[in-house]
């Protein structure tokens, strides 16, 4: 009896570690992924790329996470909202983490064994810019771009996977979604920015100071933009455009939500910020439902 009870200590501290209960973060890699999935394929991409896709993103983040941990557990300590990780607090031991970081990562490979070799190469780079994202906070002001790049690195995978090529679509996907995620984790620095300052790491919130509010609402403005302008050459319809408005309505949302940047505010526009990239993968699959509707 209690082996079993440790045994679900452990289960539940690893499950912690990767964010399990807060599976918003993935959501905001699987939504801009599977718009791009769509697009690649024009219209339904088929059960197994769906599967590598959806699975590969949740075991890709948690993953990340462990890694993550890892590598900020003597920042960590110093912020409120991260002291009591399980890394950070001592709960789980750096190798543990390591040990179940590689493990979900090589699950998540495996996935993409299945695909071809394209989308082999690039999950490949992908990797190791996941790798690097963490340690760029000691030496860059805007780290949130090197994450804008990994949390944007399923669009290129997503075509290759389909088209076994990444066109130049899909790198002008990727830029265009790197300012959405600028945006949102410029709001997620905003939560410690007053931590960050005083332990002495970068962020994109340090570094745009009293104007981070309007650029973060400017890159919202990007991100819609580049795609609007994309779905246009592409000659996407009114859903794939609704979408694109929702996004902009609930970023105007979560300006009221950040405009006097307190904690709770600014922690509450990062958490639900997975319903922009909703909204806009729902205009997508609307879009191409509709053409492949008859006479649609």
């Amino acid at each position: 009896m209690p082996t079993t009870v440790a045994t679900a200590s452990r289960l539940r501290l690893y499950l912690a570690l990767i964010r399990w209960d807060r599976p918003a973060g993935a959501y905001l890699l699987l939504w801009p992924t599977l718009a791009a999935l769509w697009i690649a394929a024009r219209g339904v991409p088929g059960w197994h790329l769906l599967a590598v896709f959806v699975l590969g993103t949740f075991l890709t983040r948690s993953a990340g996470c462990a890694v993550n941990d890892v590598a900020d557990r003597d920042f960590d300590k110093h912020v409120k909202r991260t002291a009591q990780r399980p890394v950070t607090s001592g709960a789980v031991s750096v190798r543990e983490a390591l040990w179940l970081g590689a493990a979900l990562a090589l699950l998540a490979f495996g996935l993409v064994l299945t695909t071809n070799a394209v989308t082999v190469a690039w999950s490949v780079a992908a990797l190791a810019v996941g790798i690097v994202y963490p340690f760029t906070k000691r030496f860059f002001s805007m780290p949130q771009a090197v994450l804008g790049v990994a949390f944007s690195f399923g669009i290129p995978m997503a075509f290759a996977a389909v088209q076994q090529q990444v066109p130049p679509l899909a790198w002008a996907l990727l830029i265009g979604n790197l300012f959405w995620v600028l945006a949102y984790d410029t709001e997620y620095a905003m939560v410690d920015r007053d931590d960050d300052l005083k332990i002495g790491i970068q962020t994109s919130a340090i570094t745009l100071g009293r104007f981070d509010v309007a650029v973060v609402m400017g890159f919202y403005g990007l991100f819609i933009a580049i795609w609007g302008l994309l779905g246009a050459q592409q000659a996407f319809g009114w859903p794939y455009f609704a979408g694109l408005g929702a996004a902009a309505l609930i970023a105007l949302w979560h300006y009221t939500l950040i405009r006097d940047r307190s904690r709770e505010g600014c922690f509450r526009a990062f958490r639900l910020n997975h319903w922009v990239g909703f909204v806009v993968f729902a205009g997508v699959v609307a879009d191409h439902a509709l053409r492949a509707w008859p006479h649609g």
